[in-house]
């Protein structure tokens, strides 16, 4: 049954309405236009489909889109600001610190998120905070 899910997004608030256990994944990729968010395997093991949803480092595609009313979504599109890359950003690209693209931005949310509640982790911890990508 669809319905209206209030929330924000990159900083804005939006209000789709969907069915609610749709996931949030193809809401923002097909609601909301935002591709960055990529699919990999589905089942949340990848990390392709990483956002943040309240600063924590979230699998998109096994969070149904109800589970973010009222709550904080960042996704790779709101990383940068004012047209800038977000540092982490630019430190990704000056050491080469990608594959083939496709899940770079889990990648970068995983480590945004872990900088947020690590700012300045040891080796290991950064190691273990993104591993699951």
């Amino acid at each position: 049954m669809e319905k209206t899910i209030k929330f924000k997004l990159n900083g804005k608030t939006v209000s789709p309405t969907v069915d609610g256990a749709r996931t949030l994944l193809w809401v923002l990729r097909t609601e909301l236009g935002l591709t960055g968010t990529k699919y990999g395997c589905g089942e949340g093991y990848c990390g392709a489909c990483t956002v943040l949803v309240d600063n924590e480092a979230s699998r998109s595609c096994q969070l149904a889109i109800q589970d973010v009313e009222g709550r904080e979504v960042l996704t790779i599109e709101g990383l940068s600001a004012n047209g800038k890359l977000h540092p982490l950003q630019q430190a990704f690209i000056d050491h080469d610190a990608l594959q083939c693209g496709y899940c770079t931005p889990g990648m970068l949310l995983a480590a945004h998120s872990l900088l947020l509640r690590i700012p300045q982790p040891s080796r290991q911890e950064i190691i273990a905070g993104l591993e699951d990508n």
